[in-house]
Parts: structure tokens; sequence; C-alpha cells
């Protein structure tokens, strides 16, 4: 599936609240710190940063639309949201959905994510432990999972993708054709590599020529589209 859609929610409901402004509680050219341990409601900011603390409870979402939202050890929060900016949650957080348009998103150990995680142009981190029980994706940026779960599928148009030490991939993991005038111009073809005793549950759907590697250890339901499994580069060892 296209991630226009998505991309459209994460645009138009992050700068609708910022124009609406007073009403919603944005800060304007401000940063906020929760501090550790607190209980408040939703936190938002125009140009601006958000941290919040260790342990804290944030009834609502965190969003920016040009700032860093970081969250630290085992912080409560129901979405984290920004349009230009990186998203940093530490060991033990749990949210409800994480998205970007313009920025990396890095998951420390032991995240839950009851939704889906998603940046339009930016790195995917997943590190060991994180659960996603919804779908991942992005457009350009590498994705990578280090002993992580995803409960849906993983989608890209252009980034390499990396499933290491164990992760599994519960759905598709789906390589999309780039659309638009002149995409053919990069001939770039996306690294997919399924590593050391990880598993993709469903299919490797390849709608485009990508490198496809897979550890003699892992496992793969089958690869559709544009290649098969025959085309696939078999390694041992920890990396191709």
């Amino acid at each position: 599936m296209s991630q226009l859609p998505r991309i459209a929610s994460i645009c138009a409901g992050i700068l609708a609240f910022a124009i609406i402004g007073p009403a919603y509680s944005w800060n304007l050219n401000k940063s906020i710190s929760i501090d550790d341990g607190v209980e408040a409601d939703g936190q938002s900011s125009v140009n601006g940063s958000i941290s919040i603390g260790k342990g804290a409870i944030i009834n609502g979402s965190v969003k920016t639309v040009n700032g860093t939202i970081r969250i630290a050890e085992n912080a409560r929060v129901e979405g984290v949201e920004t349009v230009n900016g990186s998203i940093r949650l530490a060991s033990g957080v749990v949210s409800e959905e994480v998205g970007s348009v313009n920025g990396s998103i890095r998951l420390g150990e032991n995240v839950t994510v009851r939704g889906e995680v998603s940046v339009v142009n930016g790195k995917i981190s997943l590190d060991k432990g994180t659960h996603i029980a919804d779908s991942v994706s992005n457009v350009n940026g590498e994705i990578s999972l280090t002993g992580a779960e995803i409960g849906g599928d993983l989608t890209t148009v252009n980034g390499d993708v990396t499933l290491d030490q164990g992760s599994t991939l519960r759905g598709d993991l789906i390589v999309e054709k780039p659309g638009g005038w002149g995409w053919n111009r990069d001939r770039r073809k996306p690294k997919i590599v399924i590593g050391p005793d990880s598993k993709v549950i469903g299919n490797i759907a390849l709608e485009r020529e990508v490198e496809l590697f897979i550890s003699t250890t892992a496992e793969v339901g089958g690869v559709t589209g544009e290649m098969s499994l025959d085309d696939a580069v078999r390694f041992s060892g920890a990396r191709p």
C-alpha cells in the first residue's frame, strides 16, 4: 500500500493543530521539558523541542512542527509526532504511535508501540526487545531491526532494510516501486538483508529489483514480484 495517505495524515494533523494554536496550548518558538515521574497532559510546540523525563506519564500526544522529541526511560505517552525533527525513545517507553515526516526515529530496547511507526524521509532503528504491534514504513532511509519484532508489514521505497539478531517481521516486507516522473534515473537498488536467526513470516514482496541477502539460518515465507527466492544471495556468518 502506498504511504501517501499516512504521510498526508501526519502533515495535515500536526499543521492543523499548529494553525489553531492557542486552543490546543501550542508553544511558539519554545521548547518543552517534563520532569521525571510527572503526570501531565499532551504537549505541543512550534519551532521547539520536547523532552519527557523518566517514568513520566503523558495523557495525550506530544507533537512539534520543527523540533526534536526525546522521551526518557519507562515513560508513557499516547502518541509522538513531528514534521521536521528526529524522535528518540529510550528503553521501556510505551506509546500508541510514532511518526515523523523528515527526521530519523530511534527506539531503544524494550520499547512498545501499540500502533504504527512511520517516517517519510529518515532512518528507523529498532533495538533489542522492541515490539511494534502494527506496521513500520518509510520512503527514503534505512530501516534497521536488532532483535526487534514488527507485528504488521514493513514497507519502504528506496531504503535499505536489515533484520538482525533474531528479529521477527510477522507481516510482509514490501519494497514499493517509486512513482513520479524521472524516478528511474536513480538506478540504485535497495539492499535487503535478512540476518542470522531472523524471520519474515510473510513474503518479501518486491515491486522493484533489490540486492537481496538471506542468511542460511533465517526464515522467509517467500519472495514475490520482480524477483524470486532463487535470486537471493545466501550467506553464513554475521554479515553478507
